[in-house]
């Protein structure tokens, strides 16, 4: 019996904004000292949101944006930060319990 998958695309998932925050707070919370899983969230909001939309809303080029947000992709903290920005987040800090 053969069976028949798909890819999964978290983007697909992320419908409301409460999906994409709760989506973005658990990769936080889990990537733990992994920033290449950081820059991969981002990168799925980006595509779940519209990344052509970003991409003026940075000022970086769309083929930019899909390339610094690749899983090979190694993003300046500059970039990261507009990326951020654009998506409607801010970075904060508290305590680690």
């Amino acid at each position: 019996m053969t069976i028949n998958t798909t890819r999964w695309d978290s983007a697909e998932h992320l419908k409301t904004e409460e999906d994409i925050q709760l989506y973005l707070e658990s990769c936080l919370e889990e990537a733990s000292d992994d920033p290449t899983f950081i820059v991969h969230a981002l990168g799925v909001i980006a595509r779940a949101r519209n990344m052509s939309q970003l991409a003026r809303d940075t000022g970086l080029t769309r083929e930019g944006l899909y390339k610094a947000l690749s899983p090979d992709g190694n993003p300046s903290f500059t970039t990261v930060a507009k990326v951020v920005k654009a998506l409607g987040f801010r970075f904060t800090v508290q305590p680690s319990i």
